[in-house]
C-alpha cells in the first residue's frame, strides 16, 4: 500500500511530489497519458519565476519530474481508470491493476475545449495556440493579424493581451453580442486594434499543407456565406474542460466538473485532496498550479500525521 498517490504528472502534480517526497512520504505519481501535462504542449513559457530567458514547456516538467524523485518519490507511466474513495484504504485501478493508497491528491488538469477542425490538430503550436499568455509574444505572431475565437472573458482577455503584439486582433464569435461580463466586453470592444466578427464560427483553419497558420475560413451562421481571413494566428479561448470525470460520484464538483476544495485543498472526501487546473476555474497558470500542489502536500502530510496519531 502506497502512503500517497499523486494522480497527474503536471505542475500541480509534480510540485505536490517534490513536497511530499522531501517529508519522507514516498509519494507515487502516476502520470496519466499526457506526462507532464497541458505544459508540454506549449513551445515556451516565459512567465515561470526563474527562467528570465523562458522556459521549454516539456524541459520545465522534466526538471521538476527530476527534482522530484532526487528526493525519493517513484514515477509510474500508467493511467488511473477507476478509484473508490468510499472505503480506506482508498482503492484505485492503474491499467487494469488494483492499488491501495492512504491518502490521494488529484492533479489530472484541465484540457482546453477544441474547435474539433482536423486542421486544428494540424497546425497546433505552429500557429494553433490556446494559450496567449503563453504564446503570444512568440516572433511569429508580432506585427501580424491575428485572430481570437471565443466570446467570453477568457477571450476578451487574450485578445487585448494579443494587442500589444499583433497588427489587429479579430474577435470572431458565434453570436452578435459578447458573453463576457460588461466590463470586459467593453474594454475589448473599445480598443482600436480588436475588431469584432460577429455570428461567425471558424469552418477551417488554413493552410496544414504550408506547415503554418496563413488564415481562417470563416461561415456566417446566419447566411451560410463563407469569407477566409488572412491571419498568423489563431487563439481559441472557448473555454477549459477539466479532466475529472473518472472521480465523478467520488467527490463534490461545480456543474461544469470542476472539484470544489473543502478546507485548504482537501475534497469532500477526508485524505482526498486537488490541486492545480482540475480545481481552478480562474487562473489556470503553471504557477498557481504549483502553489496548489505545494498545499495540497502539506495538507496531504498533516492529514497522515494526524491519522497516524490517531492510532
Amino acid at each position: 500500500m502506497e502512503k500517497i498517490v499523486i494522480i497527474g504528472s503536471g505542475c500541480a502534480g509534480w510540485t505536490a511530489a517534490i513536497y511530499a517526497a522531501r517529508a519522507n512520504l514516498r509519494p507515487l505519481v502516476l502520470t496519466g497519458a499526457q506526462p507532464g501535462g497541458l505544459l508540454t504542449t506549449t513551445t515556451i513559457v516565459e512567465n515561470y519565476p526563474g527562467f528570465p530567458e523562458g522556459v521549454d514547456g516539456y524541459e520545465l516538467m522534466t526538471r521538476m519530474q527530476k527534482q522530484a524523485e532526487r528526493f525519493g518519490a517513484q514515477t509510474r507511466f500508467a493511467t488511473v481508470e477507476a478509484v473508490d474513495f468510499s472505503r480506506r484504504p482508498f482503492r484505485l485501478t492503474v491499467d487494469g491493476e488494483p492499488l491501495e493508497a492512504q491518502a490521494v491528491i488529484i492533479a489530472t488538469g484541465a484540457s482546453h475545449r477544441r474547435l474539433g477542425l482536423e486542421s486544428e490538430a494540424k497546425l497546433e503550436t505552429r500557429g494553433v495556440t490556446y494559450c496567449a499568455t503563453c504564446d503570444g509574444a512568440l516572433p511569429i505572431f508580432r506585427n501580424q493579424p491575428l485572430v481570437v475565437v471565443g466570446g467570453g472573458d477568457s477571450a476578451c482577455e487574450e485578445a487585448l493581451y494579443l494587442t500589444r503584439f499583433g497588427s489587429i486582433v479579430y474577435l470572431v464569435h458565434r453570436r452578435d453580442a459578447l458573453r463576457a461580463s460588461k466590463i470586459m466586453a467593453d474594454r475589448a470592444l473599445s480598443h482600436p486594434k480588436i475588431k469584432p466578427v460577429w455570428n461567425a464560427v471558424v469552418a477551417d483553419i488554413l493552410d496544414p499543407e504550408a506547415g503554418k497558420v496563413t488564415g481562417v475560413r470563416l461561415r456566417n451562421v446566419k447566411t451560410g456565406a463563407e469569407e477566409t481571413l488572412p491571419c498568423a494566428g489563431v487563439f481559441i479561448a472557448i473555454g477549459h474542460v477539466p479532466n475529472t470525470g473518472l472521480f465523478r460520484g467520488q467527490v463534490k464538483m461545480d456543474e461544469a466538473g470542476y472539484i470544489l476544495p473543502e478546507r485548504g485543498t482537501m475534497t469532500s472526501v477526508p485524505g482526498v485532496f486537488v490541486a492545480g487546473d482540475c480545481a481552478d476555474r480562474v487562473y489556470r497558470q503553471a504557477v498557481t498550479a504549483a502553489g496548489m500542489g505545494c498545499a495540497a502536500a502539506i495538507d496531504a502530510e498533516r492529514y497522515l500525521a494526524s491519522i497516524e496519531s490517531a492510532h
